[in-house]
């Protein structure tokens, strides 16, 4: 689904106001509060729990097959490992280069005569689409889960953040500044917190999805 962009308080509120009105409920609303990673966004396909097939998001029906390349990102598990794992899952999340080794990377490429990336989410993007697995596997990349695409058995818990926790408890890794927020008032408070928390993140964001 497209994503509704605002930029401000006011717009928020209007929005959450659409909302109800389509739902005909005032109760307020439960939020999903996640930061938009800056980076890449890759599909991940598991069968009976083994990772067979990664792709880039492309241009939403068709990407590029990645899956050599990301097979060496160390914290993408290759198994999953629960006996509620459904037959098919496909993991959607953004590929990134955490900051402090992006700054790390930029250095030794330096030090070594060569070109450095220009910023975190071309070196994600770069490194992703090498030919060569082997240098992919030298790049310092990271995964974060964010949604869940196609599902074939198995049961999913009945809201977003349940789900992802779920995701979580079958080893797939999440931003750890997702959280659970109700109606406006919680949405506003979350954006304070991640504004205040921005310059301490480990990657790069470019904005808050509330879900």
């Amino acid at each position: 689904l497209s994503l509704d962009n605002v930029f401000s308080a006011e717009s928020l509120v209007e929005f959450i106001a659409r909302v109800q009105t389509r739902l005909k409920s005032i109760a307020p609303l439960q939020f999903c509060a996640e930061p938009k990673l800056d980076g890449l966004a890759i599909s991940l396909l598991y069968e009976q729990g083994r990772l067979v097939r990664a792709a880039t998001r492309g241009d939403g029906s068709k990407g590029e097959e990645v899956t050599k390349n990301v097979k060496t990102i160390k914290n993408i598990p290759h198994q999953l490992i629960s006996p509620d794992i459904p037959q098919r899952l496909e993991v959607r999340g953004e590929v990134v280069m955490p900051l402090a080794d992006f700054e790390q990377f930029n250095q030794n490429a330096i030090r070594n005569n060569q070109k450095p990336f220009v910023n975190p989410r071309n070196a994600a993007a770069g490194s992703l689409r090498q030919l060569d697995s082997s240098i992919t596997a030298t790049r310092p990349l990271a995964f974060y889960s964010y949604g869940i695409g196609i599902i074939q058995g198995g049961k999913l818990a009945d809201t977003h953040f349940s789900r992802l926790q779920q995701l979580k408890a079958w080893g797939l890794p999440l931003s750890q500044e997702i959280q659970e927020k109700k109606g406006i008032e919680g949405c506003l408070e979350y954006y304070e917190y991640l504004y205040q928390q921005r310059d301490n993140l480990a990657y790069e964001i470019d904005g808050i999805v509330y879900k």
